[in-house]
C-alpha cells in the first residue's frame, strides 16, 4: 500500500495532460554503435629525458725520458761496463704504466614515444586524435547519433 495513495491520481493526471512533463523525467537511450576508420597517419609524440652518470676515465701519463745520472768515479767505470753489456734499447722514452683515473660527468640523452598524433577518416571526413598507443591501418571509432532538439519546441 503507498504511503500517500491520495497523490497517485493528480501525478497520474499531471502525466496525462501534460506528456512534454512526462517525457522530460524519462531517460532517453542514445543510439551507439562502433565502426572502422582508416588510418592515414600515426606520428609518434616523443619525450626527451636528460641523465648524468659518472664515468671512470683514465688517461697514461705523459713518457718520461730516461735520465742521464752525472757519473763520477768508480760509478762513471761500473754504468760503463753496465751500458755495454745491456742489451741495446730503442732512443724512445720510457714511458711510465700508471694511470691517472678521474670520475668525469656524462650527459646522456633518452628519447621514447609517449603517444601517437593518429590521422584517420571515417565516412570521407578527415579527423586528428593522440592516442597512447600507435593503432596500426585501422582505428575503431565510436559513432554516436542524437536528435537536436530546438529549445522552443519543447
Amino acid at each position: 500500500m503507498p504511503r500517500y495513495p491520495f497523490l497517485a491520481f493528480p501525478v497520474l493526471l499531471v502525466a496525462c495532460v501534460f506528456p512534454a512533463v512526462a517525457q522530460e523525467t524519462t531517460l532517453q537511450v542514445e543510439n551507439v554503435r562502433t565502426e572502422y576508420a582508416r588510418v592515414m597517419a600515426a606520428t609518434p609524440v616523443y619525450q626527451t629525458l636528460h641523465a648524468t652518470s659518472m664515468v671512470e676515465r683514465c688517461e697514461r701519463s705523459t713518457p718520461v725520458a730516461k735520465v742521464e745520472e752525472d757519473r763520477r768515479g768508480l760509478a762513471r767505470v761500473v754504468g760503463a761496463v753496465r751500458d755495454v753489456l745491456a742489451p741495446a734499447e730503442d732512443d724512445e722514452p720510457r714511458t711510465v704504466n700508471e694511470r691517472e683515473c678521474r670520475m668525469v660527468p656524462v650527459d646522456r640523452e633518452f628519447r621514447r614515444p609517449i603517444a601517437y598524433d593518429v590521422d584517420y577518416v571515417h565516412h570521407g571526413i578527415k579527423y586528428r586524435s593522440r592516442l597512447p598507443f600507435d593503432p596500426g591501418n585501422r582505428l575503431r571509432v565510436r559513432v554516436s547519433v542524437t536528435p537536436i532538439v530546438p529549445a522552443n519546441e519543447r
